[in-house]
């Protein structure tokens, strides 16, 4: 995807500034990048589906504000696509995935349901290849951003787009992602795929066609989304399809105080972790 269309990764790097000072700007880089981990750790041991996009930015923008003593870092005609891109991944998913499922439904109404289950089985196998495929478009091309982006500080700065993408940032890239998902999120898993939504694998299948489209969509037009709110309101349009109350609301409330809360608290984890470092280094 980075091959047709890499916008994602320039708005990434782009989004703010550490200024000129190679050794500064790259100490308030790592920083930002140890305040995400952190945040994505604390999301991960309560179980919470936090969005590693938004982490990423609020990371990033708590580091440059840390740095430079206020938003003279922050690039607002960059950051305002965050926010675009945060109502379309949520507006989206959840339409698409509506949509989707009750396509599914109308095509295999009359067919038997224990002949479905072999078709929906292998159709989530190819489904979930093209959400994969998606995740590294998305949330792949936010990381090899930030790798872009300390190139870039180490060579004294300059625009983001001005870097063309290197074959070994996109192959780091898709063997650490497909590392982290397979060794962890167990119950990630279970609080969406089970407490949120009990899904059937028709279901199953339908959201995650839905949130690839969704996520396609939004690549192509170079705006950076979540894939974590995508594929959660995908899911969450799935189950409405059934009835509204097969979503279990008191997830989904927790879920969207997370959403709320990781600006915010990985903004200020940035901020500290980057005064810290700057301090020792």
């Amino acid at each position: 995807m980075s091959s047709v269309n890499a916008t994602v990764a320039q708005t990434i790097a782009n989004m703010v500034d550490f200024g000129t000072n190679s050794h500064d700007a790259i100490v308030a880089l790592s920083a930002a990048l140890l305040a995400i981990v952190i945040w994505a750790i604390l999301a991960w041991y309560f179980g919470i589906p936090t969005s590693e996009s938004h982490a990423l930015i609020a990371g990033l923008t708590g580091a440059a504000i840390a740095m430079h003593g206020g938003l003279d870092g922050v690039n607002g005609r960059e950051w305002i696509k965050v926010i675009y891109g945060l109502v379309i991944s949520v507006v989206l998913g959840f339409i698409l995935g509506y949509a989707v499922c009750k396509l599914v439904t109308v095509i295999f109404f009359n067919v038997d349901r224990r002949k479905t289950e072999g078709i929906f089985r292998n159709g989530q196998i190819g489904a979930a290849c093209a959400m994969s495929f998606m995740h590294g478009a998305q949330d792949g091309q936010k990381f090899m951003g930030v790798i872009m982006m300390c190139l870039l500080l180490s060579n004294g700065g300059g625009e983001g787009d001005a870097v063309k993408m290197p074959v070994w940032i996109m192959l780091l890239c898709s063997v650490i992602m497909s590392i982290g998902t397979s060794i962890g999120g167990k119950k990630i898993i279970k609080s969406i795929g089970m407490d949120m939504v009990k899904l059937e694998k028709y279901q199953g299948f339908s959201a995650d066609i839905a949130a690839s489209i969704a996520l396609l969509i939004s690549s192509l037009f170079g705006i950076p989304v979540s894939t974590t709110h995508a594929k959660t309101t995908a899911i969450m349009g799935v189950g409405a399809v059934k009835r509204p109350s097969a979503v279990n609301l008191g997830v989904v409330k927790n879920l969207m105080m997370t959403w709320i809360l990781t600006f915010p608290g990985c903004g200020l984890i940035g901020y500290i972790t980057t005064k810290i470092f700057m301090a020792i280094f």
